[in-house]
């Protein structure tokens, strides 16, 4: 995909009231699970996750990594999902101060962490430039720690990069868009080094999927879906094409 063609499927996306959905919202994707229990602890892994040793889970498959923040990641991780070639997606927590956050501790405010989500995908089938596209076509990358009803550190636009390339990409297609003029704002994605990733609780794994009647996810979702197909239907999963 080249610049041009991003800048096209951009520009569709913020003509087709990209904002109208996201203020919306009458509920935070924070306020939106109070039937789970949010006290506790996230499931902890060590930095190698986002390091990747040879003897890793992704390396051992020959997958890639990218991780993404992009507001509340029930809904990045719903779009990521849908994508050929990405083969899991976990939601967790990135970029904070404190080990083991929990989703009340990040919901607060208070921790520095970024909802993320962790993309584990086959590089023959998707590459980074095409993540990154989704990426910048399904949120708003001009609204700093905010996304719709949705505000504080937690929702930061930000890629967390895992190797050089990623840091050059990500820096370089931030670049070519706010030179563009396409968006009336700057972006004010963070592109930031990958450090220790926690996973969210389990209740935050697959939420959409699972959770298809949420009040939430029926306002903030559908739409990116729909966005998605219009955009990127040739790279849907086979079973997404026709939803």
């Amino acid at each position: 995909m080249n610049l041009t063609q991003f800048q096209s499927g951009l520009a569709v996306i913020f003509s087709i009231s990209v904002f109208a959905f996201a203020f919306a919202i009458t509920s935070g994707c924070g306020e939106a699970s109070t039937a789970q229990e949010q006290g506790t602890a996230a499931t902890s892994i060590d930095a190698t996750t986002t390091t990747r040793t040879d003897t890793d889970e992704g390396k051992n498959m020959d997958l890639k990594i990218a991780t993404f923040g992009g507001g509340c990641f029930w809904c990045v991780e719903s779009v990521f999902l849908r994508i050929e070639g990405v083969e899991k997606v976990r939601s967790g927590y990135m970029g904070g101060a404190i080990e083991n956050p929990t989703y009340k501790q990040v919901c607060s405010g208070t921790t520095g962490h970024a909802e993320i989500i962790e993309i584990q995908y086959d590089s023959e089938k998707v590459n980074f430039e095409d993540l990154l596209a989704v990426f910048y076509n399904t949120h708003d990358p001009t609204t700093l720690n905010r996304q719709g009803n949705d505000v504080g550190t937690q929702y930061r636009s930000v890629v967390f990069y895992h190797d050089d390339q990623q840091r050059v990409l990500a820096e370089t297609t931030k670049e070519q868009l706010n030179a563009s003029g396409l968006f009336a704002n700057p972006i004010v994605t963070e592109v930031s080094p990958a450090s220790t990733m926690y996973v969210a609780e389990d209740y935050h794994q697959d939420y959409f999927n699972s959770n298809p009647n949420d009040r939430y996810c029926n306002y903030a979702i559908p739409e990116k879906l729909e966005k998605l197909k219009k955009l990127f239907g040739d790279k849907l999963k086979d079973e997404y094409k026709n939803k």
